[in-house]
């Protein structure tokens, strides 16, 4: 099968945005909110098992304060603080592409390969991350980004890889995803499409046994080597 798409999950596969963005942005939301808490490294690896910043905090309310001192709609205006600062450490260049992912979009953009992307976090989140990192008219490289609430399950549900594929009309066999987390693997498995793992601090220690292949950054894949691990026997 020719290989005609690479779909790119974007925190923790694209850039380090975890650790260094959403965490940051998410305490400096929760000290302008008046809200006592504070999430660290060690304690935000633990939410991330959680997809999606809302349903994140929701978590944290009910599975480790164990209580619910916020409703759905304050969440969603702490959330949207959260949103603020996140851009705004973006704009000022915070967080830098992962090591191969530009070379590897340039590479597919060579050689006629379509690129998508298909991510919960909001979709602008990702326009600012791609016009910081790669130019201001850099969302037009990517044939569809698939982000957000579009769709009513976030990973590891498969729907937004399911819709990906939909808007793009290309079959789960023509393309190939890249992922870091566990929940990302599952989700890309479950649309069907083989999957790249590049690890990251919170994800280097998760189950990966089901993924084509796994990697720390992306300098050493190449468009051939995904045509060829596409080539494979797709299961």
């Amino acid at each position: 099968m020719t290989l005609k798409c690479i779909i790119f999950d974007v925190d923790g596969t694209m850039a380090d945005t975890e650790r260094d963005g959403h965490r940051v942005a998410f305490n400096l939301a929760f000290a302008e909110k008046g809200l006592d808490w504070h999430w660290d490294e060690k304690l935000y690896g633990q939410l991330l098992a959680v997809t999606g910043g809302k349903e994140r905090i929701k978590f944290y309310q009910t599975d480790f304060i164990k209580s619910l001192p916020l409703t759905d709609d304050a969440i969603k205006n702490v959330h949207a603080c959260k949103t603020k600062h996140y851009i705004e450490l973006l704009q000022k260049g915070k967080i830098p592409l992962r090591s191969g992912v530009k070379d590897l979009i340039n590479q597919a953009r060579k050689e006629n390969i379509r690129l998508a992307i298909s991510t919960t976090t909001t979709p602008i989140n990702v326009s600012t991350l791609l016009k910081n990192t790669l130019g201001e008219n850099s969302e037009k490289i990517f044939d569809v980004i698939a982000a957000g609430d579009i769709v009513e399950n976030k990973k590891p549900a498969a729907d937004i890889y399911l819709y990906a594929l939909k808007e793009l009309g290309l079959k789960a066999e023509e393309c190939i995803a890249i992922e870091d987390s566990h929940a990302g693997l599952q989700s890309a498995l479950q649309a069907n499409l083989k999957t790249i793992v590049t690890t990251n601090k919170y994800t280097q220690a998760q189950d990966f046994s089901h993924a084509e292949l796994v990697v720390a950054d992306l300098t050493e894949i190449t468009v051939q080597k995904l045509t060829q691990i596409l080539g494979e026997n797709h299961v």
